[in-house]
């Protein structure tokens, strides 16, 4: 096997992170597009569909987030055994990831079918939205699975050195949702009408092409699948134990927000369901807005990695400080545009007055805490590329269960739906600042070890 690394420890720091970042651009906006296509044609059937497809979110995030952690893990594995030039390892350790997720998906999947009522009521969903909810996730549990499946095995086609195929699969099957959603949610060219199950069935097919492709690119392609008839099963434990001693802590604190957003999307049902609505397009475009610092957050972790590991502090210095001095200049540019086009973005999504009304008060709220909020996201990301997950973990747990759940409640008994938004906005600028300093006292003081350490 080829070894595709690159050296990052020399080198334009911003010619590294142009060429890392650029490639993941597409990957994740297709995979935000999935959502934002699916909100979009659903909001065109009404306020009560928009309102269910919204309840959705949190669930739906938390699942991939724990998917995420086994993609963060099995890139982390693969490239470890590549760079080492362990073949036959790196091939039993993808074979049995993609095993492993796939049975992994199963059990979620069941889980969610067997307590979808139970999770949605607890959410604040009333006995006549709850069926319209259902008519979505039963089919889409039932493809979890298949959105697992290509998501791993993707990060394993990038720990190889390629980001251009997994970014290809991905914009296409992107592409195929788009086209086939609104053909099945509105019954077009002779298909029945299926509404809110069309959506999901889309969603789950395109799911389906993406893993059939992957695993032809990982096996044939990449030649990084074993054969079936050398599966080497007995080594499988040994396998599930390296991904998910990295999988499971990291997926689980990556789900932290998603949960924290039941709690949110619970007391805004106590608004009406248009409130709910809105919260889901709001936080559909906001994802969306930010398709390029999750790229860059992705991106700059190699070289922070690479730099690190060679104790050039320095270097380490300039990649956080480039990329955090972009996201400042993109959070600010992005509240601008929301501000400014608040109500055109929330007309697009939907024409119910109170629904424009509750989505032109969040991008006039939250927006302006972007700035903020994005440096907790960078420092997260430049700590776990260190080695030093705990800090992450630290930031997200005192924003989003010590500070996070408190404020809302506090916003809603003050302020309903306003105070809601506003306790986000406050949040995010406290911990904002707040990490900032505190990880740049951090960072200097790893620098400080670091260079006790060096003979």
């Amino acid at each position: 096997m080829s070894n595709s690394r690159v050296d990052l420890k020399t080198g334009n720091i911003r010619s590294h992170l142009i060429r890392l970042t650029i490639p993941m651009i597409w990957g994740i906006a297709a995979m935000v597009s999935f959502q934002l296509v699916d909100t979009y044609y659903v909001s065109l059937l009404g306020t009560r569909e928009l309102a269910a497809m919204s309840f959705t979110f949190p669930v739906t995030f938390f699942v991939f987030s724990l998917i995420m952690g086994f993609g963060v893990a099995m890139s982390s594995v693969v490239s470890r055994l590549i760079g080492e030039g362990l073949e036959q390892d790196v091939k039993r350790v993808t074979t049995h990831g993609m095993i492993l997720v796939f049975g992994f998906g199963l059990i979620l999947a069941v889980i969610g079918y067997t307590l979808r009522d139970t999770i949605f009521a607890a959410m604040g969903a009333d006995a006549e939205m709850r069926p319209l909810i259902h008519d979505y996730m039963t089919i889409w549990f039932f493809g979890v699975p298949f959105m697992a499946t290509p998501f791993v095995g993707n990060s394993a086609i990038r720990a190889a050195g390629s980001t251009f195929a997994p970014a290809v699969i991905m914009v296409s099957v992107a592409l195929f949702n788009a086209a086939l959603a609104p053909l099945l949610v509105f019954g077009m060219l002779g298909l029945p009408r299926l509404e809110l199950q069309g959506a999901a069935i889309a969603t789950v097919l395109a799911n389906i092409v993406a893993m059939v492709a992957g695993l032809y690119i990982l096996g044939a392609k990449k030649k990084m699948l074993l054969p079936l008839s050398a599966m080497h099963m007995h080594a499988f434990g040994n396998s599930a134990k390296r991904l998910l001693f990295i999988g499971l802590p990291v997926g689980l604190t990556a789900g932290i927000g998603p949960f924290v957003n039941t709690i949110i999307i619970g007391l805004l049902a106590g608004y009406g369901a248009e409130s709910v609505a809105a919260f889901g397009v709001a936080t559909r475009v906001e994802a969306f807005s930010f398709i390029l610092l999750m790229a860059l957050a992705v991106g700059m972790s190699p070289i922070i990695g690479q730099n690190f590991g060679a104790k050039d502090f320095t270097r380490v210095n300039r990649t956080i400080r480039d990329a955090i001095g972009f996201s400042v200049l993109w959070s600010i540019g992005t509240a601008v545009l929301l501000i400014a086009l608040a109500e055109p973005i929330a007309k697009l999504f939907s024409d119910d007055p109170i629904v424009v009304y509750y989505t032109k008060m969040y991008f006039l709220i939250v927006p302006a805490s972007y700035l903020f909020s994005n440096l907790v996201n960078g420092w997260g990301s430049a700590f776990n590329a260190m080695g030093k997950p705990q800090m992450s973990v630290i930031m997200t747990v005192v924003k989003m269960l010590l500070l996070l759940i408190p404020g809302v409640i506090i916003g809603a008994k003050l302020g309903g739906v306003m105070g809601i938004f506003t306790a986000l906005a406050i949040v995010n600028v406290v911990t904002g600042l707040g990490f900032h300093v505190w990880s740049r006292r951090v960072c200097a003081k790893l620098e400080s070890n670091l260079a006790l350490k060096t003979p």
